[in-house]
C-alpha cells in the first residue's frame, strides 16, 4: 500500500470511506465526542446539517486537541470492529484487478491503525496528517477543499477511470457519491441521496457490495458479448 496514484485510465476502480464504513462504528466521530466533548457537541451536529463546512468544523474539532492524546487516538481506532465482509471484498477486486482506494474525511493514521493486515491490498490511503510537534494538534490535508478537509472528489480525479465504484455512509461522502458511477450508500449518505433523486445501491456489509458488483460486472460483460 502506498502513496502513488495510477496515471494510466483504469477500466475500474473502487473509492471506499473510512469512518462508519470500513468500521462498524463512527470511529473518528468517536474520536472527536471523546477527545473534544463539549465542541464536537456544539459543532457535529452543525456539519449533519450542512450548517456548518466540514473544512471548518473538523479544522476547529481537531486543532483544539492537545497532541499528547495522538497515541490513544490510534489505540481508540485499532481496537475497533470492522464492518463484517472487507477483507473478503479485497480478495475479490484483487482477482478482478479492481484497485481500491480509502479516502477519509479523518486522519489517515486511523486508517493505518485499524487495518493494518489489509494494507497490503489497497492501492492507497488518503486523508488529513497531523503534525503533533506543538501542543496542539496541527493539520495537514493533501486535497484541502473549499468546504471540505479533504476534498474526497479531487482525490477521485488522481484515478482517472472508465467507471468509479463509491461507498460510503455519511456527509463526508456525499460530493463524492454525486459524482460516482456507481454509488453504495447506507446510514446519512442514503438520506442525503434520497432527498436529491440521486440512484444508489443499499448495502449493510461488504459482502452486500461484493454480491451486487458482481452481477452488475457480469450483466456488463453479456451485454457486451
Amino acid at each position: 500500500m502506498g502513496d502513488t496514484v495510477t496515471l494510466e485510465p483504469l477500466e475500474k476502480i473502487v473509492f471506499c470511506d473510512f469512518d462508519g464504513t470500513i468500521t462498524a462504528q463512527e470511529t473518528f466521530v468517536a474520536v472527536l465526542k471523546q477527545f473534544t466533548p463539549d465542541l464536537a457537541a456544539e459543532l457535529i451536529p452543525k456539519m449533519y446539517a450542512l450548517e456548518l463546512t466540514l473544512r471548518e468544523g473538523v479544522l476547529q474539532l481537531l486543532e483544539s486537541m492537545p497532541s499528547s492524546v495522538y497515541g490513544e487516538i490510534l489505540d481508540f481506532a485499532a481496537a475497533q470492529p470492522l464492518r463484517p465482509g472487507l477483507s473478503e471484498f479485497l480478495d475479490f477486486l484483487q482477482a478482478q484487478a479492481v484497485p481500491f482506494v480509502v479516502i477519509t474525511g479523518g486522519l489517515k493514521a486511523m486508517v493505518e491503525a485499524a487495518i493494518p493486515t489489509l494494507l497490503p491490498k489497497i492501492q492507497a490511503v488518503h486523508g488529513a496528517e497531523i503534525d503533533t510537534q506543538g501542543a496542539y494538534f496541527k493539520v495537514h490535508s493533501p486535497a484541502l477543499g473549499d468546504s471540505e478537509l479533504v476534498s474526497k472528489v479531487d482525490i477521485m480525479q488522481r484515478y482517472p477511470a472508465e467507471q468509479t465504484i463509491v461507498i460510503g455512509d455519511s456527509v463526508t461522502d456525499l460530493k463524492m457519491a454525486l459524482v460516482g458511477d456507481v454509488v453504495f450508500a447506507r446510514d446519512r449518505l442514503a438520506q442525503y441521496l434520497g432527498d436529491r433523486n440521486v440512484s444508489y445501491h443499499p448495502w449493510n456489509d461488504f459482502a452486500d457490495v461484493q454480491k451486487t458488483l458482481a452481477q452488475l460486472w457480469q450483466k456488463n460483460r453479456t451485454d457486451c458479448a
